[in-house]
Order: C-alpha cells, then structure tokens, then sequence
C-alpha cells in the first residue's frame, strides 16, 4: 500500500509504503529509501516501532545529518581525503565529514527521491545516478528491493550497473531500539567477527585487521553494546553468494530480538553517542552491513570496484523474533 506523505521544499511529492506480512509492519519512504518504522511484538505480545524516525517529512529534512533509516550510496561510510585513484585517474568527490567523503557526499542517495514500484510482498526502488554525481564515475543504474519474507524479516536486495568503470558500496542506516522507547544502551550484541579495522582520529581505516580478542570490541559472545563504538567490523564469513547471519541484537526486557544477515564483508557498529534532539545519545545502534570504509585506497580490502557489463549484488535480512 502506498500514500502520499509529503512535499519537498521544491516541490517534489514523497510517497511511503507500507508492507505487512507474518506479523511485522514496515514504512518505506520514497525520499533516501528511508525506513520509517518496524513494528514488531515483544514477550507480552506488544508491537512497537523499532526503529528510530520522524513521523513527517520534515523531521527528515531538517535532520540530515544521522541518516536515519536511510539508504547510503554511492559508497557506504568514509573515503579518505573524499577522493579515490581508478584505472590511473583520480576522482575527487565532495567533502562532507571534515576532509572526507561520507555516505556518498552532502548530496547521496538518502537526499534524493527514489522512483518506487510494487513487487511482490515489497516495494522495488530505482534511479540512475548520472556520471558525476558527488564526483563518482559513470553512470549508474541502481535499485534497491524492500520485501517482507513469510516469517516477516525485512530482506533488502540492492543491484547496480554502470557504464564506466567506478566503485559502489550500499547500506541501510537504520537506527535499532528493540525496547521502542528510552536507550539502546542495555542490549546485548553478538557478532561473527574475529576482527575489526582500527581507525584514526578521523575514523579511517589505519589499514590493519586487528584481533578483537582481549578488547571492548569482542562480541563473538554476546554481551552489552554500551557506548562509543563507530568502527567496521570484519566479518568472519566474508564476501558470500547469500545472506548469513553475522549478528544478533536482543533486549532482555522486551524480548525483542534482531538478526542481521548479509552477503557483505563487514558490518559497521554504531551506537549514536552525539544523536541531536529530538532523541539523546545511544538511543539506537545502527549495524550497517556493509563494505569497508575506504576500500577504494586501500587495495588489500575487499573490492568495490564495478565494470560495465557486471552487476553490483548484495542483499541484508534482518530477522525479528521473540525470547523466552
């Protein structure tokens, strides 16, 4: 089901869709491919929205910034010096995170209106990003598929093309508070990762795979998130043809419990200590599926790289459930 939902300052109508199925309701917006809502039941039976959004169009507007639900491109997280060398040219792309690129500029996929049609259990979004936009090569032709499977996890397909030869890296930003009100802070986090990527004062990457073991950052057992992590995890199964899961969130007092599967190779841990008003700090952890942050100047990562003729994949399914 769709509705109409708002108007952009110039103009442009936003739409939101709604999809329901095995007892999860989802929001989508047309507007940065935003999930708006996840409402989903706890111990009780209780359903409550899990994720953190506004409920107009210009909450999203006026709060950039924290990329709420949204969907991040052309490339997910920090390029370093927002700029990358491909095939001998260098491309400079906008700064937007001190010298940096982030989330693909001040301008990046969750600033812009989607084109949206119906599939089934789902809403497919899509749009040509031209050559050039943010600085990225080539144009792109990208689209990203929000369904509801028959248990009710919300499965998230991206796929690009192109026709020059660029690099692409999509996520979702998704804010999770399994409680549906106070902090996050209390929830237990388990992750499949053995190692993280250390990063500097501006959180790039230094280029090594630090061992978590003996650190705040072990999660292979799970344990309280707490507060003051932003850093990309390795995931242990790498780059695969489907989804596996990688993670698990649960809050013990609700019951809730979030699975994260993917066929990314990392996983960005984010506890939003500096949310702005309206909500407060570590209200929700965004586990964004991902690659690694500045893989275009960093060779021995996982590649980005996209060729004319090949086809950007990934998909995410984040699972929803209820312990005892």
């Amino acid at each position: 089901m769709s509705e109409h939902f708002g108007t952009l300052p110039d103009g442009t109508p936003v739409h939101r869709w709604t999809l329901e199925r095995g007892g999860v309701r989802v929001r989508v917006l047309s507007y940065g491919g935003i999930v708006q809502s996840v409402e989903i039941p706890g111990r009780d039976g209780h359903r409550a929205d899990v994720v953190l959004g506004f409920p107009e169009l210009d909450g999203y507007v006026g709060h950039p910034q924290p990329y709420l639900g949204a969907l991040v491109g052309r490339y997910a997280n920090r390029i370093a010096g927002a700029r990358f060398t491909l095939d001998g040219r260098t491309h400079a792309l906008e700064t937007n995170d001190g010298p940096n690129c982030l989330h693909g500029g001040a301008r990046g996929f969750d600033k812009q209106v989607w084109e949206a049609e119906s599939v089934e259990h789902g809403v497919r979004l899509f749009r040509v990003s031209p050559d050039g936009e943010g600085g990225f090569p080539g144009r792109l032709e990208v689209s990203a598929t929000y369904s509801l499977d028959a248990d009710g996890a919300l499965r998230i397909a991206y796929e690009a093309v192109t026709d020059a030869p660029t690099v692409v890296a999509l996520t979702n930003h998704t804010y999770w508070n399994l409680a549906g009100t106070g902090t996050a802070s209390g929830h237990e986090l388990r992750l499949a990762a053995s190692r993280f990527t250390p990063v500097d004062a501006a959180l790039i990457p230094t280029g090594a795979l630090d061992a978590v073991a003996g650190t705040r950052f072990d999660f292979r057992a799970a344990r309280k998130v707490g507060s003051g992590y932003d850093h990309n995890f390795v995931l242990d199964k790498g780059v695969t043809g489907a989804p596996e899961e990688v993670a698990e969130l649960y809050d013990p007092a609700s019951g809730r419990r979030l699975t994260v599967a993917t066929t990314e190779p990392g996983l960005q841990l984010y506890t939003a200590d500096h949310l702005d008003a309206p909500f407060v700090a570590c209200e929700g952890v965004a586990l964004e599926t991902q690659a690694f942050p500045d893989s275009p100047n960093r060779p021995e990562f996982p590649s980005t790289r996209l060729l004319p003729g090949e086809v950007y994949r990934s998909q995410t399914v984040y699972g929803f459930g209820v312990r005892d």
